[in-house]
């Protein structure tokens, strides 16, 4: 896909973040959607392309008035919203729809009119990880970290630290949920969850949803917010057994993902002011720095302990606060969006002066899936 060939003109999150008992989940996304479009000055009646997950498009279209030309109910987990951003230019670029929608939402915490979600005996998760016993992300995602610290010598304060750094992001920040600074200590002395991870190395759990409103790059200009471009886009997928990784120091799909974004944009590294990477445990930045190329292997906690990627680092990362002190509502990659759109607009709370190019890397599952957004707002 060419660079550039789509804009993201509107963007929002729901009007209150954090625990909304009043709001079901499709009301969530009702109201993301509903605040991004009046973010780029429209109406339901301007909107032909409809992507979610969590929901079905069909009942976020109904529910909002809107038949569309376009639909796209990729369900990937916590990434699908970075590859309904990437379908959604495509499709825009095809003709196959003008103004397309992406919405979230997820009552993630008072658990309002959610989805059913369980995984079925048959499965292959359900075959050949279920029986074994592991009991949701916490436990699964114990035996990559692990392998991780045995091979490269990551230790526990430099796990640590990414909690630490992306709490002072937050402090930035007034819509984070916990805005408190943290020290290494405090993080080692929270308590044990599922070894290596303690309470302050999980995510949060909190209702909340967000919304993007993208247009051909010839439309861009006439809108009231200011455009920020889709350089590159990339998208993989693994394996939905974190058992069968094929190396469980490292995500397939991130490399797959991050390299296409990187070649379809046409940039280096050096060129990259801003990232966002999911972190719904404090090892995801971790793996994504280093898969996605930005550090060797074994050098992203270093890396990250020395403050590269803290306020006044080289890199900055996660400037929201992440889903460890933003918010995380079960499906990040939304929140993550929003923030690379905040600060190529620049208008972050915790603002990159500068900042031109951000990328934005999500995970799906326990690195089932990959989706890599490069932003821009120079044309």
């Amino acid at each position: 896909m060419e660079p550039r060939a789509a804009a993201i003109v509107g963007a929002a999150e729901t009007t209150e973040l954090g625990r909304i008992p009043t709001l079901s989940q499709l009301q969530l996304h009702a109201d993301a959607a509903l605040n991004a479009m009046a973010d780029a000055g429209l109406g339901p009646g301007d909107i032909d392309g409809v992507a979610t997950a969590g929901e079905t498009p069909a009942s976020v279209a109904h529910y909002l008035g809107i038949t569309p030309t376009w639909v796209d109910g990729t369900a990937v987990g916590g990434c699908s919203f970075m590859l309904h951003v990437r379908h959604a230019a495509a499709a825009i670029a095809e003709g196959l729809c003008d103004t397309a929608l992406v919405t979230h939402g997820e009552s993630g915490r008072s658990r309002v009119g959610v989805s059913r979600f369980g995984g079925s005996p048959a499965s292959l998760p359900g075959q050949f990880e279920a029986p074994y016993g592991p009991a949701g992300p916490p436990s699964m995602f114990t035996l990559g970290v692990l392998r991780y610290m045995k091979e490269t010598g990551l230790t526990h304060e430099q796990l640590a630290s990414v909690s630490v750094v992306q709490r002072e992001w937050a402090g930035l920040n007034p819509r984070a949920t916990f805005r408190d600074p943290i020290s290494v200590d405090d993080v080692l002395n929270s308590r044990m969850i599922a070894y290596p991870f303690r309470l302050l190395q999980c995510c949060l759990v909190t209702d909340g949803g967000g919304a993007l409103i993208l247009v051909s790059r010839e439309r861009a200009r006439d809108f009231p917010t200011k455009p920020v471009y889709i350089l590159g886009t990339g998208e993989s997928v693994e394996t939905p057994m974190i058992s069968q990784m094929e190396d469980m120091t490292s995500s397939r799909a991130f490399r797959v993902s991050g390299a296409r974004a990187f070649a379809e944009a046409g940039i280096s590294h050096d060129d990259v002011d801003h990232v966002m990477i999911y972190d719904a445990f404090a090892h995801l930045p971790i793996y994504g720095l280093e898969d996605l190329g930005f550090v060797g292997r074994g050098e992203a906690g270093p890396f990250i302990a020395e403050r590269n990627t803290a306020p006044g680092g080289p890199l900055p990362v996660n400037t929201n606060g992440g889903g460890l002190s933003y918010m995380h509502s079960g499906m990040y990659g939304m929140y993550a969006l929003q923030e690379s759109v905040r600060q190529m607009r620049g208008i972050a709370p915790a603002q990159v002066e500068g900042a031109r190019i951000s990328v934005c890397h999500g995970v799906g599952g326990m690195f089932m899936a990959s989706g890599t957004i490069i932003m821009t707002n120079e044309e």
